[in-house]
Formats: structure tokens, sequence, C-alpha cells
């Protein structure tokens, strides 16, 4: 399989559309052989009580794009992914502007998928550091509801 940047960023950009992603206004942008990058803009739509971005926005900016870099290694007609564990070290405050997700592999093997995602300002301050486990399951056939 040859890789093709344009055509998974469009992918994961369409099927996020009307999902938490949409929402957070997530957006992929750049991808690799063994990573894959998003951003995400803070303002109040992802702010704790206090102004700052919320730990909770971070994670699921960490989670959606670490999930989103295992379809890089595996056949999305044959395979899909769940995220089993994440944590998240949050180092910097965030008030506004745009944060970036970039997800990297730490360990490919055929069921378990480990990521390292960091999070960082637009002065590639780091904001989170983040770690994903994902399993890769054969895919199921999902009845209509």
């Amino acid at each position: 399989m040859t890789f093709d940047k344009e055509k998974i960023l469009e992918y994961c950009n369409r099927i996020s559309k009307n999902t938490l992603m949409d929402t957070l206004n997530i957006e992929y942008i750049d991808a690799g052989e063994d990573f894959l990058t998003a951003t995400m803009p803070v303002n109040p739509t992802v702010h704790q009580p206090m102004g700052l971005l919320h730990g909770g926005a971070s994670v699921a900016l960490a989670e959606s794009v670490g999930s989103a870099a295992s379809f890089l290694f595996i056949n999305p007609e044959l395979s899909e992914v769940r995220g089993i564990e994440i944590s998240a070290n949050h180092l910097k405050a965030k008030r506004n502007g745009i944060v970036t997700a970039t997800a990297r592999i730490i360990h490919k093997g055929r069921s378990i998928h480990l990521w390292e995602i960091r999070i960082v300002d637009e002065n590639d301050t780091l904001i989170s550091l983040c770690k994903l486990t994902n399993m890769v399951l054969p895919k199921r056939i999902r009845k209509q509801e």
C-alpha cells in the first residue's frame, strides 16, 4: 500500500463530520508514514470555568489524533480501532490560539498500537504530553439501527 498524505487527511477530516471532532473544530493537517497531526482552536468553547483550555478537550484531541493515526497501519475494510487507555500530563495552561497535536507511533503490533501525542502551542511550547493505547480488532458487521 502506497502512502498518500492527501487521501489520508481528506479521509480523517471527512469521517470527523458530525462527531466530537467536528464539535471541537479539530482539523487533520499533516501526515507521514509514522505520524498524524491535527489542530484545535482554543477559545471559550473548550475552556474550563477559569478560562483555560480544559484538560478533557486536550485529551479528546489526543485520543482523536492517536486513534485516527492507527488507520495508517490497518486496512479499514478488514479492521477497526478502539482506544483502550489514555494518559495525559497537562504541563502548561493555554487561554486562546491554536494547539497542535502530533501522534507518533511508539509500538506497532498486530493487535496493539502505542502512540505518544505531543500537544504544543503556536510557539512549539509543550502544553500536554499524552500516551494512547489502541487495540486493533477484526471489523464487525453492524446491524442497522
